[in-house]
């Protein structure tokens, strides 16, 4: 287990990146200024799939990188790498699964089936695997727990995210200690990081210290409410914060 007592010095300092999830092609217009343009229906959950033509028409919108979410998956490997190749074959850079059940050995089955699932005919493309801050709730397996198994089983980002939106967010699960931990853990194995969660504006500079690569982001650029719409205003004021 990694100490983390000085973790803003064991590492180079890195630019995170600004990930915005629009719902769709209308809402991707004002998100073009992230750095990720990540596309999900959020009515469907917390990695709620969009459609395959909306990930394709947002991919045809920018020369930026595209993330797709294919939703938050109980143990069905099947049909979590039918979803992550549909999205891959769409257009998405980044291939993005929730694993919404419990089990180590259940859970390596599915990244491994997700990550052969993209990388087969797209090996350029990025696998991120997304685990819950609120997995005690929600008895879910826990981030620790799959850090490592991305690592082991192809794929690519390690995540963070919230899974019941209920207006608590990341911080209010985890504190920026186990955070951190779970950066450095990632990082040791040359693996990325990503968080994400009902993340707020004033969360900003404790993410800074934290130094994932990539921040997730909706409802802070919808004005704090994830069912609103993406302000281009608020997607810029975010990224200048970020940098």
């Amino acid at each position: 287990m990694i100490i983390r007592n000085h973790y803003y010095e064991e590492y180079p300092k890195i630019s995170m990146e600004l990930l915005v999830s629009p719902s769709s092609v209308e809402e991707a217009r004002d998100a073009l200024a992230a750095d990720i343009i990540d596309v999900k229906k959020p009515s469907e959950g917390s990695l709620g799939a969009n459609f395959p033509w909306v990930i394709h028409a947002i991919k045809l919108m920018t020369e930026k990188p595209v993330s797709a979410a294919i939703g938050d998956f109980s143990f069905l490997p099947g049909g979590a790498s039918q979803a992550a190749y549909g999205a891959a074959c769409a257009g998405a850079d980044y291939v993005k699964v929730g694993l919404k059940f419990s089990g180590a050995d259940r859970a390596a089955e599915l990244i491994e089936a997700v990550a052969k699932a993209v990388h087969w005919q797209f090996p350029e493309k990025i696998v991120v695997i997304a685990t819950y801050a609120d997995y005690e709730r929600m008895g879910t397996i826990s981030p620790m727990e799959v850090a490592p198994l991305v690592a082991e089983n192809g794929a690519d980002i390690a995540m963070i995210d919230t899974g019941i939106k209920d207006g608590k967010s990341l911080f209010d699960f985890m504190d920026e200690s186990i955070l951190g931990e779970f950066t450095d853990i990632n990082r040791s194995l040359n693996q990325k990081t990503a968080l994400a969660g009902s993340l707020r504006f004033e969360d900003l500079a404790v993410l800074r210290r934290i130094n994932p690569e990539i921040i997730g982001v909706r409802g802070m650029v919808c004005g704090g409410d994830r069912s609103c719409v993406i302000q281009q205003k608020l997607v810029e004021k975010a990224m200048s914060l970020v940098r």
